[in-house]
């Protein structure tokens, strides 16, 4: 969190369907008095706060989104998904973030069993960061993006990384594809789908739901930016400095309104958990048929 005194992440799991909430950290007293836009954290890896006040998104022209992330936002992304040494201390602090979402999903599926076989729909793959670790276990991937650009990224990342088999098991390599989320189809075992619901509205969020429950057999995993008091107040505070970043408008989404979205077409959220650093915060949730 913006507020935190170190870059140590938190994760807490829940099993039964019902979301808990948490506080957020007390601010230092040094920092009580005056809140700037370099204290406000981005609402999760998808938009910085300075991107609030740009053109909706998701529920107006998704090509501003496409647009974004094909040009100036494709750089950005990139390293902060990568490993460069090229990031200042917030983009350092959001990978960090990113790369614990990504490190529990694995987590999440794994504690299962084995991915040999297992299908996978990574829907809104970014460069490839959870769709390469699956991949590494012997999931046979399905991974997409709107953007032509993350999507190259990812199948040339691949080819590097998958290129040595992980002990007994041979990588099988992702099915990278151009293509935004109303337009997958299929069947998988899991579906997930991680900071891409930050482009939707509720009402639009609602039916991407309900879309993506429908191509899962067994699994969606799902994140999102959580919109809580704390957090609503961040992004309310953010719009007032607008910056010279107009990419795209993030959506906050409050945990009950995701659950219903889900309860409404047969399933329920058997894991939940909060994922926070000093500048990244994501909602992060498993459900199942219910």
């Amino acid at each position: 969190m913006a507020y935190s005194a170190s870059l140590t992440s938190h994760f807490h799991f829940h099993t039964n369907t019902r979301l808990f909430s948490t506080f957020p950290p007390k601010l230092p007293t040094k920092q009580k008095a005056t809140v700037t836009t370099a204290a406000i954290p981005p609402l999760s890896t998808a938009a910085s706060v300075t991107d609030l006040s740009a053109e909706e998104v998701g529920g107006g022209d998704k090509e501003v989104v496409r647009n974004y992330f094909n040009n100036s936002g494709f750089q950005r992304w990139k390293k902060i998904y990568g490993e460069t040494d090229d990031v200042n201390k917030v983009q350092l602090d959001i990978r960090l973030g990113h790369s614990k979402t990504v490190e529990n999903v694995m987590k999440m599926l794994t504690d299962d069993g084995s991915l040999k076989g297992v299908t996978v729909c990574d829907a809104g793959c970014g460069t490839g960061c959870l769709a390469i670790p699956l991949a590494k276990e012997g999931a046979v991937v399905s991974a997409s993006d709107i953007s032509a650009a993350m999507v190259a990224e990812a199948k040339q990342l691949a080819k590097e990384q998958l290129a040595v088999g992980n002990g007994d098991i041979v990588p099988v390599m992702p099915n990278f594809e151009v293509k935004d989320l109303e337009s997958l189809e299929g069947k998988y075992d899991t579906v997930v789908c991680l900071d891409v619901l930050i482009h939707y509205p509720q009402s639009k969020a609602d039916g991407m739901i309900a879309h993506l429950a429908s191509l899962a057999e067994n699994r969606l995993i799902l994140s999102f930016a959580p919109k809580t008091f704390y957090y609503d107040l961040l992004k309310r505070i953010g719009e007032l400095f607008p910056g010279p970043s107009k990419a795209t408008r993030a959506y906050l989404h409050a945990e009950a309104d995701v659950e219903r979205a889900l309860n409404k077409v047969g399933w329920k959220i058997r894991k939940s958990g909060l994922i926070t650093t000093q500048f990244y915060f994501a909602r992060l949730v498993e459900a199942v048929p219910a």
